[in-house]
């Protein structure tokens, strides 16, 4: 299988440790960890374990299920339904949750910075109005970033690549815990206080996809509650379809998108799907958008206006004022280029930048001065250019919040503080409608250009926070920019409105970045309110990914990729054709027969160089006559439970249970299975028999040898596979196929690469 380089690779790898647990001794310790991590992006780590979307359909479950009639199913429906309902209700409750908080915090931050430097501009000194701005960031984003660092690091950044691995069946650990909601949301808020150039829109995905998790178990594992209800859920296969329900709620709260939200599900995450699933997720939508917009209409004061129903608003975009003529067509497709060009520029700095992270920035406490070094700076920034700045503008009929006067004669404002003296959000919609000549070239050229780099230090900073805002944010200022010069060149006829423009570089920045189309386009519909747009940002998007491609790949993809996380893709890599499922699966098996000695189980379950997760179950006909095929799979976890409650049989030949377990059995122990180590057996347990046969899965799937490697890996995409069993003409099992068998190939530049894995 391994060549014995990179068997060499592996022993030099293994010497270091990347273990939370070390961190812990941190203090006592001292030089415990080395200064450089080497990290391989060729490197497939071992320490991801799938999820089992594939029943197990062992003789208990096809009893139960039997036993089910027509009317408990119906039940089983409705449930599902309600379980929806709740989703999108919470879901919209905690996007309100966070708009608010972060509005009064800002605000207030705002109020008094403001107030500073209006004192100080007077009677000088204003490197004190400075340093109160540094200080109030530095500190809010250093709570922000310690909750983040030392309580749970699963965390930080946007949480979309995390939920787009956990849908495509990668168990990333604790990633749907509740302890990581609460960090998000506390996260989130923290990091747009302390003014860092982030957005609170990529979190509600993740805040969305636990709040689903959680629901649907019925019971909290943090809290240790159990709430006795959606028993039935409590499996990967319903957990993960709720997942992406609440992915979808989560987007949808964000832009006020529901038909964005189930597509951004069905695009970037659900490998399984059917239309009962759709219907469902949308329902999901609707209702979180629904909720946020009237909790923040009453929250506004008028109750019956619903207008804000998502926490961004592009605000309407009128057709008299706004529309395009085809002519404009390719100067889009342009804005397009640029778009995937700059994304791509984008992404690779991300890609140094956070190679340098996972080297030497790998301790908390180096984390949270990073993240206060990027917050000081980011006001440093903001308060030279505003102070650089001389483009004044009349305060009459404009909407700024909180206009700065700074050295503007009097009835005037600092135009370059409506940019960075915002939250990022509102600064994206006054680049959307301001009207025309609000802004000089200038301050949009430099503020373009200090964002894009500030936008790129931040993002995969440990603190919580999304990247869609501060590439809308790159975007609609160079497009406006664009929009302007358009202007100039053709001496101000009317049709170059800088705010549509402003508009479509937004798009193409955004799409540059993330390189999502389908789910892209109708958000940006749906959230300017106006489906003529539809056609030019489709068009833009497209040009952006086929151009960023060109480079590199999306930041999500990548940054999964950084994680060495076996990730597998829709498609097997084109020119694989050539392998055989013999040349990839793992050999050789364990396989454990029917009846098994139960000291046998123990030791195999306890091993830990082959810490396999499926068994295959082999006749245990003593006689050498008979070949010993295949009959059944059987869990790590179903024999954990197994051996927690003893069910052996006294005597190979009497076969007498004790107490028939149940599947309830199975399901009070997920998802967290007890380990190996605390199950005590006694040395005469050892020596009993434990039958597997009603236990096991009898009809696993299972490919012969010769099956191509695009065959194999269509079936074990599509079905949410964890194991496969690979077996000879005789039935005889030969191998077994795993995630990290198929995700190893990928295409590189040289054609099919292989990655080695890793323990770390």
């Amino acid at each position: 299988q391994l060549t014995p380089s990179s068997f060499l690779r592996i022993g030099q790898l293994s010497n270091v440790d990347l273990n939370e647990d070390i961190s812990e001794l941190e203090t006592e310790l001292p030089r415990q960890h080395p200064n450089e991590i080497p990290h391989n992006e060729k490197l497939l780590s071992l320490k991801y374990e799938s999820l089992d979307y594939d029943n197990s359909e062992n003789q208990l479950f096809l009893e139960e299920e039997r036993r089910i009639n027509h009317t408990a199913f119906r039940t089983v429906e409705i449930k599902r339904w309600v379980i929806c309902a709740m989703i999108g209700i919470l879901t919209g409750l905690v996007a309100c949750f966070i708009d608010i908080v972060v509005e009064n915090l800002a605000g207030l931050k705002y109020r008094v910075v403001k107030g500073n430097i209006d004192k100080f501009t007077e009677k000088g000194g204003l490197s004190f109005s400075l340093l109160l701005w540094a200080t109030l960031n530095a500190s809010v984003v250093m709570v922000g970033s310690m909750i983040v660092a030392f309580i749970e690091p699963v965390a930080a950044g946007s949480g979309i690549p995390q939920i787009k691995c956990y849908l495509n069946g990668v168990k990333i650990p604790h990633v749907v815990r509740l302890k990581t909601l609460v960090i998000k949301v506390c996260g989130v808020i923290l990091s747009v206080v302390g003014g860092l150039a982030v957005g609170k829109e990529g979190p509600m995905i993740h805040s969305g996809a636990v709040i689903a998790a959680g629901i649907s178990q019925g019971r909290s594992t943090s809290l240790k509650r159990d709430f006795k209800i959606f028993e039935y859920f409590r499996r990967d296969t319903e957990k993960r379809d709720f997942v992406s329900a609440g992915a979808a709620a989560g987007v949808s709260a964000a832009f006020g998108a529901p038909v964005g939200g189930v597509l951004f599900s069905l695009e970037e995450g659900a490998s399984f799907w059917n239309q009962f699933l759709t219907w469902r997720i949308f329902f999901a939508s609707m209702i979180s958008t629904f909720t946020l917009n009237s909790v923040l209409s009453v929250y506004h004061g008028n109750a019956w206006d619903l207008s804000s129903p998502g926490l961004i608003n592009f605000g309407r975009f009128d057709n008299e004022k706004m529309g395009y003529t085809i002519q404009e067509i390719p100067i889009f497709i342009f804005m397009g280029v640029v778009g995937g060009i700059l994304g791509a520029l984008f992404n690779a700095l991300n890609y140094w930048l956070t190679m340098f992270r996972i080297r030497y920035i790998h301790r908390p406490c180096l984390q949270v001065v990073e993240a206060m070094l990027v917050a000081a700076v980011t006001a440093t920034v903001g308060f030279v250019m505003i102070y650089c700045s001389r483009d004044c503008q009349p305060i009459q009929g404009s909407t700024v919040a909180y206009p700065l006067q700074l050295f503007c004669a009097d009835g005037e404002y600092n135009s370059m503080a409506t940019a960075f003296f915002n939250t990022p959000e509102k600064s994206v919609v006054n680049l959307f409608h301001d009207p025309p000549g609000s802004y000089n070239p200038m301050t949009l050229g430099m503020f373009t250009l200090m964002y894009f780099f500030l936008a790129c230090w931040t993002y995969g900073l440990t603190v919580s926070a999304g990247v869609f805002i501060p590439s809308l944010l790159i975007g609609a200022a160079w497009g406006r920019l664009f929009g302007i010069s358009l202007s100039y060149l053709t001496n101000g006829s009317i049709w170059a409105d800088p705010g549509k423009y402003a508009l479509m570089g937004a798009a193409a920045q955004l799409g540059g970045i993330v390189r999502m189309t389908l789910s892209l386009t109708v958000i940006m519909m749906e959230a300017t309110g106006n489906v003529t747009y539809g056609f030019p940002i489709m068009l833009v998007l497209m040009t952006a990914k086929i151009v960023g491609d060109y480079f590199v790949e999306g930041l999500y993809d990548m940054h999964i990729q950084l994680q060495s996380v076996p990730f597998l893709h829709w498609e097997a890599p084109v020119t694989s054709h050539s392998l055989t499922a013999r040349e990839v699966m793992s050999t050789p098996v364990t396989c454990l027969r029917r009846i098994e000695r139960v000291g046998t189980v123990v030791d195999i379950l306890s091993d830990t160089s082959s810490n396999h997760n499926g068994f295959p179950v082999v006749e245990s006909n003593p006689d050498t006559t008979q070949v010993a095929g295949l009959r059944g799979l059987i869990l790590r976890s179903q024999l954990i439970v197994l051996l927690k409650h003893k069910v052996f049989v006294e005597r190979a030949n009497l076969s007498l249970v004790q107490r028939r377990l149940k599947l309830k059995d199975f399901r009070d122990a997920y998802p967290r299975f007890p380990p190996i180590q605390s199950i005590h057996v006694s040395q005469d347990e050892r020596e009993c028999m434990i039958d597997l046969s009603e236990f096991m899965n009898p009809s696993p799937y299972t490919v012969p040898q010769e099956a191509s490697l695009p065959r194999v890996f269509k079936l074990f995409r599509a079905l949410g596979l964890r194991h496969l069993v690979v077996v000879d003409n005789r039935n005889e099992v030969v191998g077994m196929v795993t995630r990290k068998d198929l995700a190893r190939y990928r295409l590189g530049k040289e054609g099919l690469e292989e990655l080695s894995l890793a323990q770390t």
